[in-house]
């Protein structure tokens, strides 16, 4: 099996609507799970893409920060609480969340990872743990509900999944700036 085919395949499996309903049922698995899932069926996806339109990708995402800038954006969009309970009540902007992390968080990231450098990488990393912190710290310190549709105790525990993501790229800044991987091949 190739990437893309794998990638087409976990995207009509997300979107059968009784997955599509278990993971936005309980509240940490409807970002940290469904939402990266998505993500990575667009990021397997993006050889075919690539192979069939390869003067789109040149022309709009030379240099890699473009498709930086969409999916970075396409990411802060979907940490807003009000548009996660937004695709919980209408099936349009459900499918819009599986279209935008798909084709325009998920194929971006993958086109611009190459051609950027390395300093960007980290800024990336360092922008999304500033980001995670922040909604963290929000949904956990919040004393209302964010989200109408989930409840208090799954906010807070969507906190410490952002906070714990957080603290793992977080370690893994820190491998990275200290470690030199020349050391040890």
């Amino acid at each position: 099996m190739t990437q893309p085919f794998i990638g087409m395949l976990l995207f009509i499996f997300l979107i059968i609507p009784p997955i599509a309903r278990f993971f936005e049922s309980i509240m940490i698995l409807h970002m940290h799970m469904q939402m990266p899932l998505f993500i990575l069926s667009g990021f397997l996806m993006y050889p075919f893409l690539r192979e069939k339109a390869p003067n789109f990708f040149l022309e709009w995402n030379k240099n890699g920060k473009p498709g930086l800038l969409l999916f970075l954006l396409i990411i802060v969009y979907w940490t807003i609480p009000r548009t996660m309970d937004d695709a919980l009540q209408n099936y349009l902007v459900e499918w819009f969340k599986f279209v935008s992390l798909t084709f325009f968080a998920g194929i971006p990231l993958r086109d611009s990872w190459s051609k950027v450098p390395s300093s960007a990488k980290q800024w990336l990393f360092v922008l999304i743990l500033v980001l995670f912190t922040v909604m963290g710290v929000l949904y956990i310190l919040s004393p209302v509900q964010l989200c109408n549709n989930y409840l208090l105790v799954e906010q807070v525990t969507l906190g410490w999944g952002f906070i714990t993501m957080g603290i793992c790229i977080m370690i893994y800044l820190i491998q990275k700036w200290f470690i030199n991987p020349g050391d040890y091949e």
